[in-house]
């Protein structure tokens, strides 16, 4: 009897132990996603700006960057 309640004591905190770990990983994803939802916004205000700025430069990058497209994806 002795042997079933210390397997059942090795089993119930290993579960504890996974549980554990498992919602730490969930919070550190949590986190990673809300950093990289917030380095999207950066991101995205910052290149609103510059093209608000530069408004002949970025018009003249997406001519260039729709122009190499066509040529990779024409496979000629």
């Amino acid at each position: 009897m002795k042997t079933i309640d210390k397997a059942s004591n090795y089993a119930h905190e290993a579960v504890d132990k996974i549980a554990s770990v498992s919602n730490q990983v969930a919070d550190a994803i949590d986190d990673r996603g809300e950093q990289l939802i917030n380095a999207e916004h950066r991101m995205m205000k910052d290149c609103q700006m510059y093209i608000r700025d530069n408004p002949v430069t970025s018009v003249g990058i997406a001519v260039a960057a729709g122009f190499l497209l066509s040529r990779l994806l024409s496979g000629r």
